[in-house]
């Protein structure tokens, strides 16, 4: 038995809205498994449960006055464009994957230029507080086992995907159908030795995928039981595209369903435009939506109506969708969502509030921990993510309550305030 003990602020939001802090307290938890989150207590107290929980005997890290936060999970990025964070931002989507993505996204093909790009990569996200990720890769299979082991090496888990593309794409990158479906099956088949890295399905989006390769994944997903991740309703040039080549089909949610896309394990990015039947659809299959607020503004798609979908029951959780979002801090995307839905809120849609600092922190926590499984929170059971926050830093000339503190931190920490990191248990950072 694996006992480990963190003191300091302990933060949580164990449900949408709510915000529990623990002042000076204790974070234990058992082999890589949260047991509880106890208060700090008197010596002579003899009824105080962490006291007579087996615990107090065990070694505890001291983080002082330091916030020890449920982990962040981003839930949609895209690891080959990640050399050109911050390039194109005046681009509308399309434009914008033609001039800066697509090309950036060809060099893959290098499998040297590859382990170099992931290598820094995977280093980034752990700095940055990431512990569950749902990322594309590009559809270079060698490109993507690289891509899972560095990420495996820096010890972030979650999902990768080798991405399919068998139409709409360029020079160097598309695949045939045949091509895209036999790299596939061999991916699959290659990538199940790794312990923190599963693999989704993942065609880019309906552009870039033929009906006989969405018909193909659709049965992979439903034969191997496996998850499924692409874009929705992301752009209004994009919609108009996605009903030009499917004329059969009213609404782009259509597009995933006809083929067995549309279930329960999917995630699907952005939904800036889903209309009432697309949300009322998504609740009913159990579809996931990552939200990426910073994307959304950068490349002029829009401004999802996130708590329009939180109040109606949607499974949602946040994401910086790297490049598109110009940086892989998941603090960032909190507070981007907060100032979009604010702007949704006063220059078009008085009926959709903006989101409180509670839910955008829940977003990126247990919002987006929930596609993981038992994630994101320090509920009993739950496996052990944490992130150490130190904003001694960030001085301030009144003293501030720890919740204060914290929405501080999320406009004004970066990287060199994250001080440690726990994944499952393993202690990554610090």
């Amino acid at each position: 038995m694996a006992l480990t003990v963190l003191k300091g602020n302990i933060v949580s939001a164990p449900a949408l809205g709510e915000l529990t802090i623990t002042e000076h307290g204790y974070l234990a938890a058992e082999d890589g498994t949260i047991i509880g989150v106890f208060p700090p207590y008197p010596l002579s107290d003899e009824r105080h449960s962490f006291m007579h929980s087996g615990l107090a005997a065990a070694p505890v890290e001291d983080w002082g006055d330091a916030l020890i936060l449920q982990s962040f999970a981003d839930l949609h990025l895209h690891a080959p464009q990640y050399p050109m964070m911050a390039m194109g931002m005046d681009l509308p989507l399309l434009d914008w994957l033609n001039a800066y993505a697509f090309p950036t996204e060809t060099r893959c093909a290098d499998e040297g230029y590859a382990r170099e790009l992931y290598r820094r990569l995977a280093h980034d996200l752990v700095k940055n507080g990431t512990t569950r990720v749902s990322i594309f890769s590009s559809l270079h299979r060698p490109a993507t086992l690289i891509l899972m082991e560095e990420l495996e090496r820096a010890g972030v888990r979650g999902y990768v995907g080798k991405v399919n593309m068998d139409r709409n794409g360029r020079e160097r990158l598309q695949e045939t159908t045949e091509e895209s479906i036999r790299e596939t099956l061999r991916w699959l088949e290659e990538c199940q030795d790794f312990r923190g890295l599963k693999p989704i399905l993942t065609p880019r989006f309906t552009p870039s995928c033929t009906d006989a390769l969405m018909a193909f994944l659709g049965q992979l997903a439903r034969e191997r039981d496996l998850p499924v991740q692409s874009h929705l309703s992301e752009n209004r040039a994009e919609m108009e595209l996605v009903g030009r080549l499917h004329p059969d089909c009213r609404q782009y949610w259509e597009t995933y369903a006809k083929f067995g896309l549309w279930k329960e394990g999917t995630l699907m990015a952005h939904c800036v435009h889903s209309g009432e039947l697309e949300q009322e659809l998504m609740k009913e299959n159990g579809v996931f939506i990552a939200h990426s607020p910073e994307s959304n503004m950068n490349l002029a798609s829009g401004v999802a109506p996130i708590n329009k979908f939180l109040d109606n029951g949607l499974q949602v959780g946040l994401a910086t969708d790297v490049a598109g979002g110009s940086h892989e801090s998941m603090l960032r995307a909190m507070t981007h969502a907060i100032q979009a839905s604010k702007l949704r809120w006063r220059l078009y849609d008085q009926d959709v509030k903006p989101l409180s600092f509670d839910r955008a922190f829940y977003l990126a926590t247990m919002g987006g921990g929930a596609f993981f499984g038992k994630v994101g929170s320090f509920l009993d059971g739950y496996e052990f993510d944490a992130v150490v926050l130190d904003d001694a830093a960030l001085d301030h000339p009144q003293e501030l309550s720890v919740r204060a503190r914290l929405e501080r931190a999320a406009y004004l920490a970066d990287d060199r305030n994250l001080t440690a990191k726990f994944v499952a248990g393993q202690k990554i950072l610090g």
